[in-house]
C-alpha cells in the first residue's frame, strides 16, 4: 500500500479539517493512522475493534501479549472504558490529564483482550497534543496507539521516523512535528488507595505524590527478567533498540569519558565503526571520533526529548557501537536511564 503523509498543524489542527477528515475515516473503516502525541508518534486504530486492533501487531511486528494504551479525548470517556475508578485515580485524573500519564485499571467489556494484551486491566490516558484530541474527537471512539515503529527500535518522535519505519505497512501518517516530550507516558497502576508505577516516564515518583501517598515502583522495573507478564507496555521485551550494539558507561564522568576513548581508539584500530552519545558537559572529549550531543546534563527534560533521536541517527550513520554515557536516576533521569537500559539490552559496564 502506498502511506499518505499529511501535514496538520500543531497549535491549530482544525486548519487542516479536510486532513483530520481523511484520517478518522481510514480509522472508521478499521485501518491504521500515526499520529503525534505529546510524548511520541502513536500508532493508532479502533480501540473497539479487534480487527483494527491487530493490525496495529501485525504492522508493528509487535508481541501479541504486549497490552496497548487507549487514548481517549475527554475524561468521562474512562467510564465507559473501566469497571471503576477509584478516588485515587480520580484525584491523578484531574492533576495530570490532558497529558503524558496512563492509568492502568480493570478494564470493562466494552475492550477487547487484544488491546489489553490479553489482560483483564486496561492502560487509558488522555493526551494532551491537539492533533490527537482533534482526530480522537473525529473518530467518536478511542484510539489505542503504541508507539509507531517496529517493534524494539527507538520510539519516534518525528513523522519522518514513522516514515522510515512503517512506509507502505500503514494507511496514512500526521505530520504534527516533532513530539514535545519525546519520551512515552509514565505508566501507573491504581489499585484501591495504591499506585504503582509500571513504565517511568516523564511524572515522576515525586510529581505524583504531590498528589496521592502509597506510589510505589513496580519490581519488575529493577531487573532484566523477560518471563513476567507484561503489565503495561515496554515492561517485557527489548525496546528502544538501534541496529547497532548498544553499550551503556555508567560511573564517575572522568572515568566514563576515559572508558569509552579507549574504546572508540580500539575499534577504529579494528575498523569497527563505532559512536559515542554524550553531554553538553562532555563532547569536546571525543572531538576525533564521531559524537552525537545528546544535550546538557543540567537539563535533563531535554535529553529525553532528545534521546530517540540521538538512537535512530546512530542507525543512520550504520554505527556498529554504539557507546552512551549515563545519567543520574533521579527525577526524569530514572525514565532516561529505564529506556538505555533497554536499549543496551542491559550491558552496562561500570567504570
Amino acid at each position: 500500500m502506498d502511506t499518505i503523509l499529511e501535514k496538520v498543524d500543531k497549535l491549530n489542527p482544525y486548519l487542516n479539517i479536510v486532513a483530520l477528515k481523511k484520517a478518522a475515516n481510514i480509522l472508521k473503516n478499521n485501518n491504521l493512522v500515526a499520529f503525534p502525541t505529546e510524548t511520541v508518534y502513536g500508532l493508532g486504530a479502533n480501540a473497539l475493534e479487534e480487527d483494527a486492533v491487530r493490525k496495529i501487531y501485525i504492522a508493528k511486528g509487535r508481541p501479541s501479549d504486549n497490552p496497548l494504551i487507549v487514548h481517549i479525548a475527554d475524561k468521562n470517556d474512562i467510564y465507559n472504558l473501566v469497571d471503576d475508578v477509584p478516588e485515587t485515580a480520580l484525584i491523578l485524573m484531574e492533576n495530570f490529564w490532558p497529558g503524558a500519564l496512563t492509568i492502568v485499571l480493570k478494564k470493562s467489556p466494552i475492550i477487547p483482550k487484544t488491546t489489553s494484551g490479553g489482560l483483564d486491566t486496561v492502560a487509558i490516558r488522555m493526551p494532551s497534543n491537539k492533533i490527537a484530541l482533534a482526530l480522537i474527537k473525529e473518530c467518536g471512539f478511542p484510539l489505542a496507539a503504541p508507539s509507531a515503529n517496529t517493534s524494539t527500535k527507538p520510539s519516534p518522535t518525528l513523522a519522518s521516523h514513522v516514515y522510515n519505519d512503517l512506509n507502505g505497512k500503514i494507511d496514512m501518517i500526521i505530520d504534527g512535528g516533532s513530539c514535545d516530550l519525546g519520551l512515552e507516558s509514565t505508566v501507573i497502576q491504581v489499585v484501591n488507595d495504591k499506585v504503582i508505577i509500571l513504565r517511568p516516564g516523564s511524572i515522576t515518583k515525586e510529581m505524583l505524590e504531590k498528589f496521592v501517598k502509597n506510589v510505589s515502583i513496580d519490581k519488575a522495573l529493577l531487573d532484566n527478567k523477560s518471563d513476567a507478564v507484561a503489565k503495561a507496555p515496554g515492561m517485557k521485551y527489548k525496546h528502544y533498540a538501534p541496529a547497532g550494539e548498544v553499550f551503556l558507561i555508567d560511573g564517575n564522568i572522568n572515568n566514563v569519558t576515559s572508558y569509552i576513548i579507549d574504546a572508540l581508539r580500539d575499534d577504529r584500530f579494528n575498523n569497527i565503526k563505532s559512536i559515542v552519545i554524550a553531554s553538553d558537559e562532555t563532547i569536546k572529549n571525543y572531538a576525533s571520533f564521531d559524537a552525537i550531543n545528546i544535550g546538557s546534563r543540567n537539563n535533563l527534560d531535554v535529553i529525553a526529548k532528545n534521546m530517540f533521536n540521538a538512537l535512530r541517527q546512530c542507525d543512520s550513520l550504520n554505527a556498529d557501537k554504539i557507546y552512551i554515557e549515563s545519567f543520574l536516576e533521579e527525577g526524569i533521569g530514572f525514565a532516561i536511564m529505564n529506556r538505555l537500559k533497554k536499549a543496551a539490552s542491559y550491558k552496562i559496564i561500570r567504570v
